[in-house]
């Protein structure tokens, strides 16, 4: 039985969550699970803000939102990965959570946005040193402002990285990371009802 259980989940990521339920990728395929049930032998143990714990074959692993993905051994993966699967909120909105240069932060999918776009408090705790970057200036809500154009040397969510993705630091703070054209062009996205998949083109 426990192996019928190792061969029927190689590697799972946690996409979202919500109260007592998460998202979890399963070898690919998106699975909602409640707080003790299970699917392709992966059992939800808790789920706690942007972390979850689950147990496969006996094992338990935690993950985090946005991270890497686990396989069973419990090692991270080497972000090789060719697919993001995201589920919207109740307000329609893409949020998930991921890095930049290696480091964790929270982003919202819009479209609209040219680069990935990150406020200036943020860039400084991600520490990207955005002075040395294109000055430029934006429209924005507010008006016209001077940004910095920056390329970012990674940008990861779950198990997909990809590299030298241009990006542009904000004087306003952002409450979120923007994840904007410059990262959602390398994908072909289609978007079914409240999910979002991302399939990576280059």
């Amino acid at each position: 039985m426990l192996a019928a259980a190792a061969a029927s989940a190689q590697v799972v990521s946690l996409s979202g969550s919500l109260g007592s339920k998460a998202l979890l990728v399963i070898d690919g395929t998106p699975r909602t699970l409640e707080v003790g049930s299970s699917a392709a032998g992966v059992r939800l143990v808790s789920v706690a803000g942007d972390s979850a714990v689950i147990e496969v074959a006996g094992r338990r692993s935690a993950l985090a939102l946005g991270g890497a993905q686990v396989d069973l051994g419990g090692k991270p993966s080497g972000g090789q990965g060719a697919q993001i699967v995201l589920t919207a909120d109740n307000a329609g909105h893409f949020f998930t959570g991921g890095t930049i240069n290696g480091k964790s932060v929270r982003f919202l999918v819009d479209t609209g946005a040219t680069t990935v776009a990150i406020g200036q408090a943020e860039a400084e705790r991600l520490g990207i040193d955005y002075r040395l970057g294109v000055r430029a200036n934006a429209s924005t809500a507010n008006g016209i402002v001077p940004v910095y154009r920056v390329p970012l040397t990674s940008v990861r969510i779950g198990d997909v990285q990809v590299y030298n993705v241009e990006a542009t630091v904000l004087p306003a703070p952002l409450p979120h990371v923007l994840l904007g054209n410059s990262f959602l062009t390398r994908f072909q996205m289609r978007r079914e009802n409240d999910r979002l998949t991302l399939d990576k083109r280059f």
